[in-house]
């Protein structure tokens, strides 16, 4: 009988433990999911056209360009500011060069500032949509098309924002890191 409880605690124990780890690995993707759907944290939407209508109220969208320490790129905006009316489609330009002396692939990942903005601020096409490969010395331009949904003057937190930053960081994506991990992964989802 005594033994019988203690099994149970540890698969309890056990179970629990399994579960704590399950939603340590879910938690990222559940997050980045949860911003994108609510634009909680400056995270911008995406849509697939602008308004039919734009209004007359417009705002200053700033640009902002980043890179990994361990990405030997460089990586700038062509313009700093564009000023946009609500529900205008717009689009601007980032340039990235290559430095280094093989190709290199890199992700972006973008945020909105402030906060309240990313609900509002949508994107219909943008290069942060997909892993980008640069030659070496090779030198694009990248476009980003988006708008600032109207519906910004409706909401209290954000109908007094004048400026809104995008801002964009790149990072390296290791191909090969990847190639081999999803190799060494995939016998082990196969026994489970």
């Amino acid at each position: 009988m005594k033994q019988h409880r203690n099994i149970r605690v540890v698969a309890m124990s056990a179970a629990t433990v399994a579960a704590m780890i399950g939603l340590t690995y879910a938690s990222v993707p559940l997050y980045r999911l949860f911003c994108q759907v609510t634009g909680y944290g400056g995270t911008v939407q995406r849509a697939q056209a602008a308004p039919e209508q734009a209004i007359d109220k417009a705002v200053s969208v700033r640009f902002d360009a980043n890179t990994s320490g361990k990405l030997d790129w460089a990586f700038h905006p062509l313009q700093t500011t564009l000023r946009v009316r609500l529900g205008e489609q717009n689009m601007a330009y980032y340039e990235a060069a290559n430095h280094s002396g093989r190709a290199v692939t890199g992700s972006a990942v973008f945020n909105v500032s402030p906060p309240q903005a990313g609900a509002y601020f949508n994107k219909i096409q943008c290069f942060c949509f997909t892993e980008q490969t640069l030659q070496p010395g090779e030198k694009i331009e990248m476009p980003v098309t988006f708008f600032v949904d109207p519906d910004m003057l409706k909401d209290p937190d954000a109908a007094g924002i004048d400026e809104i930053t995008l801002s964009y960081t790149f990072y390296p994506v290791d191909k090969t890191k990847a190639v081999t991990e999803a190799k060494t992964e995939a016998p082990a989802s196969v026994a489970n």
